[in-house]
């Protein structure tokens, strides 16, 4: 492929078109992008821009392609380590053609209600730190206090000129109505629920923006576990795509007709544009060059919203020993010391329990080894059960201090001006953002990330029709999407 370019250093004349002439465009060639980053968003923008007959290669820093969706099969069975539902199990959400076409299976875990977890409260069991198990009656009562607590904030909200917290919320409407106020147990499962929540937004509760948590448009039919990870649907997105793993990108030349992409070992790629889906938390990080340097409305959208953070921690034993319920949880005095264990048995059949930890604890476990990680939620599974044995197997996530992610997804942080998500997914000249943090209504989810790359690509492509003129835009839709609708989603307990 012509896109690459094997100058170590490139003459500051690119920046005035001087240097585009080195690389000026054969006659009738076909128009070039480079794609930055190798997740489900960038992904879904390279296959799109090939089918319309681009010349398209994609950098990856990372030794493999799927970002922060990573499905691990070192247990003898597919366990997701990043993204693991699909939030949305219907006919609209736009991956579900390329599920169905691959005859994936989805276990649902809640139904269309379900806007703030993933998960219903029809197959749990919640303990205390003692390790005796919660009443049904507690837990309902409690999840009912926290509904009402919710839905004061919304009085909160209306009241305040600005912007605060949803922790400080709740702490003003407790002072309101100390009726609301729980003691004892009810209070430890009132914080289970908070944790929950925070795990929605993989950020502690003084975090999120009380105006904007509760904005989020979620498509209909509930959440559904992907049964077999998420890796068969990169694998089809990723087929004939020219992908280069192992190349981290470190400048972005935004020249007058060309796009400079470097990579770590100083190898240029020149391209007609190029669509940057790296995670927020590497722009965060500064851990790109841009050149020129990003205008600053650009700059502060990406300053400003939050990157969470949220950790896996796989456990796979010879046997099951904990009852047949699709999650377990320990409640505590604080949200901090609450937990949560996906059962992977009750939807897949392995002996495999995920434990989930967001925001501050998930950066604090990052701090520890990973036996050291594995130990500590072992301590608290063997609260609920004396005599549960040990694993055979662990796995630890590390999103927050992995070079290559720094963080999960983004979620409102408190002042987010409204035209934050606008500003960050603007062009600036030939370049174009995808990833999870610039979809339009679904940040934090996978089918956003995917929409996001399909929508810097068509705008890609209207850019370069415009600009160079003789391109005439060709409407192709992703193979993976060219499937009967008639064919049914495959989802488990209904």
């Amino acid at each position: 492929m012509d896109l690459k370019c094997d100058d170590d250093s490139l003459p500051g004349e690119l920046l005035d078109g001087v240097y585009a002439s080195r690389v000026e465009r054969k006659h009738n060639s076909l128009p070039s992008v480079v794609v930055v980053g190798g997740g489900i968003s960038g992904l879904a923008a390279a296959r799109m821009l090939q089918n319309a007959s681009f010349k398209v290669i994609l950098l990856e820093s990372q030794d493999r392609i799927g970002g922060r969706i990573q499905t691990d099969y070192s247990f003898g069975c597919p366990v997701d380590m990043g993204a693991s539902w699909l939030h949305g199990v219907c006919n609209e959400n736009p991956l579900s053609p390329i599920i169905r076409r691959l005859g994936l299976t989805l276990y649902r875990t809640s139904g269309d209600d379900s806007i703030l977890y993933d998960h219903d409260l029809e197959s749990y069991a919640l303990y205390d730190i003692n390790g005796r198990q919660v009443s049904q009656s507690t837990v309902i009562e409690a999840g009912d206090v926290f509904k009402k607590i919710l839905e004061e904030t919304d009085k909160v909200r209306n009241e305040q000129n600005n912007d605060i917290s949803v922790k400080e919320a709740i702490s003003i409407v407790l002072d309101r109505h100390p009726d609301l106020r729980q003691r004892g147990l009810a209070h430890e499962v009132l914080q289970w629920y908070i944790c929950r929540m925070e795990a929605w937004f993989a950020a502690d509760a003084d975090m999120i923006s009380l105006k904007a948590w509760d904005q989020e448009k979620v498509l209909s039919g509930g959440h559904g576990l992907m049964v077999q990870g998420y890796d068969p649907v990169i694998k089809a997105l990723s087929r004939d795509i020219e992908i280069r793993l192992n190349h981290r990108v470190k400048r972005v030349i935004n020249g007058f007709n060309k796009v400079v992409i470097t990579v770590e070992d100083g190898t240029n790629f020149v391209a007609d544009a190029a669509i940057i889906t790296v995670p927020l938390g590497i722009l965060k990080a500064n851990l790109i060059e841009f050149e020129p340097k990003l205008p600053e409305w650009k700059q502060s959208a990406i300053s400003d919203l939050g990157v969470g953070n949220e950790n896996k921690i796989a456990l796979k034993f010879d046997h099951v020993f904990w009852p047949n319920v699709e999650f377990l949880g320990i409640v505590a005095p604080t949200s901090y010391s609450c937990g949560y264990f996906l059962n992977l048995h009750k939807a897949t059949g392995h002996p495999v329990l995920v434990y989930m930890a967001a925001g501050a604890l998930a950066y604090d476990l990052e701090k520890l080894s990973d036996e050291a990680a594995a130990n500590f939620v072992m301590l608290q599974l063997k609260r609920m059960f004396p005599d549960a044995t040990e694993p055979v197997q662990y796995l630890v996530s590390h999103w927050g201090t992995d070079p290559n992610i720094l963080g999960c997804y983004s979620y409102d942080a408190v002042g987010n001006s409204e035209d934050i998500y606008d500003r960050l997914r603007a062009s600036v000249g030939s370049l174009f953002f995808g990833g999870e943090a610039v979809s339009v209504d679904h940040q934090g989810s996978v089918h956003g990330a995917y929409s996001a790359g399909i929508m810097a690509a068509e705008n890609c492509q209207m850019h370069l029709k415009q600009r160079l003129g003789t391109l005439e835009r060709i409407p192709v839709a992703c193979r993976e999407e060219l499937v009967e609708s008639m064919v049914p989603l495959q989802i488990s307990r209904l």
